[in-house]
């Protein structure tokens, strides 16, 4: 009998997400971009965006809403409707660290949001110019320690994950980096290019076109496992920094009132499209790995590094803004 009635709750969980999936057809779902055409994000968004319209035949339409550190993006899917049809593809660097960077922020990170599903991941990855005298994570650790805050680091932006991740790398080394920071790539790459810093830390994502056309030599990833785009790049816990592991992960989100059972119906189509090998092979070769999951796995990882890097934030002092 427990099990008759255990197959019967499942088969009518299944149900309401296939009928909520039909209803999701009937208009077109917004898909929020926290950041400019062109940039990882951006592609990551419009590759699953595709993936799922061809799919399921919902349309899917990309919006970009940049600005305030991915804020304005995060506030305008907490005010929509809870349908289904808003969504915005968070990722570490707003829906986790934007509550310890930001005093004034218009939406809670846990209550305003329900999470659909993790999408992809990508290691940081630091670089720089080809003909540095810097060829491993070791040897700018030695010149670090011999030449205290004269080596220059260049980070998108205080208090993002490249910023902590520098701090996590200066006290596991026991070094001192000078860390400069920086809007972007496109701001930092005629410094780096010019020597006026050293090295920059961005995602594999970001950085892979450059890496691959020869502008940049990378040194390192921060990953458990070896960048499926960058095979033959050593991990930090492979250059001898076993804690310095967290790559930048991205996943759906829908306003916090959305109904389960649009998320469930949400979340099935999301895992479908990211078990496509054609998909899988299209977000590897841009630098990103596969990251599926239930919503309740989304929830953990948005818990768990949301208290994890408050710490790190507290610990390098940075202030709000």
């Amino acid at each position: 009998m427990k099990l008759f009635k255990k197959l019967l709750a499942a088969t009518l969980v299944l149900g309401c997400a296939a009928a909520h999936g039909a209803d999701l057809g009937k208009s077109p779902i917004t898909l929020i971009s926290p950041f400019p055409p062109g940039g990882g994000t951006d592609t990551l968004t419009r590759m699953i965006g595709s993936a799922i319209s061809q799919d399921a035949g919902w349309n899917i339409v990309v919006e970009n809403k940049p600005g305030a550190g991915g804020n304005l993006a995060l506030d305008a899917t907490a005010r929509a409707q809870p349908d289904g049809h808003t969504l915005v593809m968070a990722q570490t660097d707003n829906i986790v660290l934007n509550p310890w960077l930001y005093s004034k922020l218009s939406y809670d990170t846990f209550k305003d949001f329900k999470p659909v599903g993790p999408v992809a991941s990508s290691p940081s990855v630091f670089v720089v110019v080809p003909d540095s005298p810097f060829k491993t994570i070791a040897d700018v650790v030695k010149a670090a320690q011999a030449r205290p805050n004269q080596v220059s680091l260049g980070i998108p932006g205080i208090g993002g994950t490249g910023d902590l991740t520098g701090y996590l790398w200066r006290k596991a080394a026991n070094m001192e980096l000078m860390h400069v920071p920086y809007r972007g790539w496109s701001q930092a790459f005629p410094d780096l290019a010019s020597g006026r810093i050293d090295i920059y830390v961005g995602s594999v994502a970001s950085l892979l076109p450059q890496i691959r056309g020869g502008k940049v030599r990378a040194l390192g990833v921060v990953a458990s496992e070896r960048s499926p785009a960058l095979p033959d790049m050593p991990t930090f816990p492979e250059s001898g920094f076993p804690t310095i592991n967290q790559s930048i992960w991205w996943g759906l989100m829908a306003p916090g009132k959305t109904p389960d059972d649009v998320i469930a119906a949400l979340n099935t189509e999301l895992q479908k499209v990211q078990s496509n090998p054609e998909l899988i092979k299209k977000l590897e070769d841009a630098g990103y790995s596969v990251l599926k999951g239930s919503p309740e796995d989304l929830a953990r990882r948005h818990r768990t590094d949301h208290d994890a890097f408050g710490k790190v934030v507290q610990e390098a002092g940075i202030p709000k803004q």
